[in-house]
């Protein structure tokens, strides 16, 4: 991006983002908190996995993001017998001139609903993991870049159902958060009922609030957040903690310091400010990390949730009070 991109104040930036929360909340009722969670995701460049059960509007989610964002949108339904050239695409050959050409797959697009990614198989589901790396699909030794902006808005049924398949840790990681939306409130259902009446149709239409260019404004602008030093120290200090804490197996790694680091900036801007204080980090710790951690298997015996090993390390780990500088930005000015 150009520094034009990066000229975009915060203040405008959060002014844009709660537009958007605004005409995605017309249609997806009550999860104001949830809907934060999964723009502060596209904001900060990542993919997000929205698991819950059945029907609580993850699909919905996902289509009315796009739609309010301006975004192109594919949906994949993933199924036991898909292929990893349905999600990538393959050469198929051309009759007419004699060779192979390359049929691209649903995943060039800027945002990619990938439904149920758990009901197919790990090989299927590792299709995934260079363009959401890497921004990149390799097909028979040719390699195609993906345009931005790519993101993935992957949803997820809990793995006690049947004909689910657990997602390999490698693929959970590349997620930057893991989000929940539960079932709603009585007043929020009978509100998606009315709502649906009074609209006579079915699908529920947002006309776009920016677009794919405003977007990746939007995004470079968090580059300006101030993270000072005590914070960053914060960050590193909660995520280390979960590989010590004696339920876990495997704590989260430091991708998970950068997910809180980039996450706490829009949780910043989302707040009118253009720095990041540790009650930011605070908010997005548990859906930054809580997918991270591996427990102990007895700890599944006793149904510990990975979210309440998050909630432990918060309360053990010192928040910082400090005005310092940050280190990389000498000079600028104290808060």
């Amino acid at each position: 991006m150009n520094d034009v991109d990066r000229s975009m104040p915060a203040a405008e930036v959060g002014r844009l983002a709660r537009a958007v929360l605004d005409a995605v909340g017309s249609v997806v009722v009550g999860k104001r908190d949830a809907l934060e969670l999964v723009l502060a995701g596209i904001l900060a460049g990542g993919h997000v996995l929205l698991e819950d059960l059945p029907g609580l509007g993850k699909t919905l989610t996902a289509r009315s993001f796009a739609q309010a964002l301006g975004l192109d949108f594919r949906r994949l339904q993933f199924t036991p017998d898909l292929l990893p050239a349905d999600v990538t695409g393959s050469f198929l050959y051309d009759q007419r001139s004699g060779d192979f050409s390359f049929r691209a797959g649903p995943v060039f697009t800027n945002l990619l609903l990938a439904d149920e990614i758990n009901r197919t198989p790990p090989k299927t589901q590792s299709a995934l993991l260079e363009a959401m790396q890497e921004k990149q699909v390799s097909v028979e030794g040719v390699t195609y870049r993906l345009d931005e902006p790519f993101h993935v808005l992957a949803t997820a049924n809990p793995v006690e159902y049947e004909g689910t398949y657990p997602l390999p840790e490698a693929q959970l990681d590349r997620f930057l958060l893991r989000v929940s939306f539960g079932y709603p409130e009585h007043e929020e259902e009978w509100e998606v009922l009315r709502r649906r009446m009074a609209r006579r149709r079915e699908e529920a239409e947002i006309k776009p609030v920016v677009d794919a260019a405003t977007l990746r404004a939007m995004q470079s602008a968090l580059e300006d957040v101030v993270v000072e030093d005590s914070i960053g120290r914060y960050i590193v200090a909660l995520t280390a903690a979960t590989r010590e804490h004696p339920s876990v197996l495997v704590g989260a790694s430091p991708r998970g310091s950068l997910a809180l680091l980039l996450l706490s900036r829009v949780r910043a801007v989302f707040a009118g400010r253009d720095y990041v204080v540790p009650e930011d980090v605070k908010e997005v710790a548990a859906p930054a990390l809580a997918h991270r951690i591996t427990l102990r298997p007895e700890m599944w015996l006793r149904r510990v949730d990975p979210s309440f090993v998050v909630g432990e390390v918060l309360e053990g780990t010192p928040a910082p009070a400090s005005g310092a500088l940050p280190s990389y930005a000498a000079g600028g000015p104290t808060r």
